[in-house]
């Protein structure tokens, strides 16, 4: 198996926006924008609008299940420098769990809902099973942090 070269995870109930493409990609410096989502796997649609973003900012983009990116990860060219994104932390509890070889996670935008309230930016809503995962995720060995853009302030979690 070749090193999976993940260079940026990141939490965003948006997945791939203007602001994921435009500022997150490039500084990170990926060619290749991972998006983990069962749904979004599935739907054409979601994923041509994604796609238009990918290909303003250079990059490739591909549309994973959990469990396919669990199965295949492990096949990435060391060339490619993963951009991986998914809509909750759960579904990175859930790569890290399964061998993914994420160290660090990036909460960017969480959206509020019933009984969810603001943690640290006005951008992030969480409740307790969301704080309860990235304590999880942590003691996996993680490095979590919020972080909306690059110019934000970085709040460690």
């Amino acid at each position: 198996m070749s090193k999976i070269n993940i260079v940026f995870t990141r939490v965003d109930n948006r997945l791939v926006h203007g602001q994921v493409g435009n500022v997150w990609v490039t500084a990170s410096g990926a060619n290749l924008i991972l998006v983990v989502d069962d749904e979004v796997s599935q739907d054409p649609l979601q994923q041509s609008i994604m796609k238009m973003t990918a290909d303003a900012v250079g990059a490739q983009i591909r549309f994973f299940s959990v469990q396919k990116t669990i199965d295949v990860i492990g096949k990435a060219s060391p060339s490619q420098k993963i951009f991986l994104v998914a809509k909750t932390p759960f579904i990175i509890e859930e790569l890290v769990k399964n061998g993914v070889p994420i160290t660090s996670c990036n909460i960017g935008n969480m959206h509020q809902s019933g009984g969810k309230r603001v943690f640290h930016e006005a951008h992030v809503y969480v409740d307790e099973e969301d704080t309860a995962c990235f304590d999880r995720l942590k003691e996996l060995g993680l490095e979590v942090y919020i972080q909306i853009t690059p110019n934000d302030r970085k709040y460690m979690i």
